[in-house]
């Protein structure tokens, strides 16, 4: 069989043939390899450089490296935390015609490290609590996409310092499984194996002395399923509020935002006797809502703004009597976006008269109007409505901010 390679980018390929696939990862020359740290692998691992790229290379069989490759790709288009898949090459043979196992080709994540180089010195429980912390999301984020990991370990994790906290990547998902949904169950028996795991590789840390003394392996292993159910249940619970209470939507809403969350869609239900409202949303990772923004409704905003653009796009669209999500007959939510972008969002920017807006966007002003809004609801323990907002802004707000910005240029008085 021929020597085949598969790659993402056509540019791959040429790179890519200039290493010795001749020869098993083991025995390949020293002038090809980067020296980085490697975790723990049940495969032969090794760093090279392609060109001006540093790519990991795993050894192991033609289907398994196949399918990790598919995977790996699925999991970058659901924009899922994890390693680059650039390419597999298949039909290896050394100098005398025997076959060598596939390749698997990922891109090096910069920056990142495998926890045991994070252990060459004694770490601090505080920040091993970190790292605790961004396991559990990234295993929350896997499941909320319907990915069973199947292994979730540190070994098979690589952490990113992140702004005083760790980002943590997955790196191998030979033993995944892509699903439209998780159950119950699946996502259960996930997290035991990552308990098992994690203690498990603390104890080898412990017997090395690498470990902290005050850290119980036993007790940290457990610890993550509890940060686990944690973040699950705050991402996923239902929510009942009193009707007319709707700035609590949006302050569960903020809560989600301030996890690293963004709501996607909510369903929205009013109770048979109209007093209180059901709210339950689906969340997904940040820099979800700019393109669905943009798509929706033709505005190209900041993510932040657009994430409360469509936050109120969202509960507009549930007071609407067309409004049926399913329904073929119901209006489709280009339409009512377009309607909402027309009725809503255009007139109570223009009720801001233009000479007091400034040099700030129609996006920007929307938002600090919804921010006011949400403000004065809370105060008042009630939804206020957005024009009483708008007003009240006008009146109040406006006034106070163009004060503290300097005079036009030619109104300066020269010193």
């Amino acid at each position: 069989m021929a020597l085949q390679i598969s790659a993402t980018n056509p540019e791959h390929p040429a790179l890519l043939l200039e290493l010795p696939w001749h020869l098993p990862l083991e025995e390949w020359p020293e002038h090809h390899l980067v020296p980085l740290p490697r975790g723990i692998s049940r495969h032969v691992v090794r760093y090279a450089r392609a060109g001006d790229e540093v790519v990991a290379v795993k050894e192991l069989a033609e289907r398994p490296a196949l399918r990790e490759y598919e995977l790996l790709r699925d999991l970058d288009r659901l924009d899922i935390p994890a390693v680059d898949a650039l390419g597999v090459v298949t039909g290896r043979t050394d100098d005398a015609g025997d076959p060598l196992e596939s390749v698997l080709i990922t891109r090096h994540l910069g920056g990142s490290m495998p926890y045991r180089s994070m252990f060459e010195t004694t770490m601090r429980p505080a920040t091993m609590h970190r790292l605790m912390d961004a396991l559990a999301v990234l295993l929350v984020r896997l499941h909320l996409a319907g990915f069973a990991w199947g292994d979730c370990s540190l070994s098979n994790t690589l952490f990113r310092r992140d702004a005083g906290a760790y980002a943590a990547y997955l790196v191998d998902a030979e033993t995944g499984d892509l699903h439209p949904r998780l159950s119950g169950g699946q996502r259960e028996y996930d997290l035991d194996l990552a308990r098992v795991n994690i203690s498990g590789e603390l104890l080898d840390l412990e017997a090395s002395g690498a470990l902290h003394p005050s850290v119980d392996p036993i007790d940290f292993g457990n610890e993550i399923c509890a940060r686990y159910r944690n973040l699950w249940q705050e991402l996923t619970r239902t929510s009942v509020y009193p009707a007319g209470k709707y700035h609590y939507i949006e302050r569960r809403i903020r809560r989600l935002n301030e996890l690293g969350f963004d709501v996607a869609e909510m369903q929205i239900e009013h109770s048979g006797n109209g007093d209180t409202v059901t709210f339950v949303p689906k969340v997904v990772d940040a820099g979800h809502h700019q393109r669905q923004l943009l798509r929706l409704t033709g505005l190209d905003t900041e993510e932040n703004q657009a994430r409360r653009l469509l936050n109120d796009l969202e509960s507009w669209m549930a007071t609407q009597d067309d409004y049926a999500p399913g329904d073929p007959l119901g209006a489709r939510p280009e339409v009512l976006a377009h309607r909402w972008v027309r009725e809503v969002f255009r007139p109570t920017v223009r009720a801001v008269p233009l000479e007091l807006r400034g040099s700030v966007d129609a996006a920007e002003i929307y938002h600090q109007l919804l921010e006011h809004r949400w403000y004065l609801s809370e105060r008042a323990q009630h939804d206020i409505g957005l024009d009483t907002a708008v007003k009240d802004y006008i009146d109040n707000v406006l006034p106070r901010t163009l004060a503290l910005l300097p005079p036009p240029a030619d109104d300066v008085t020269a010193m």
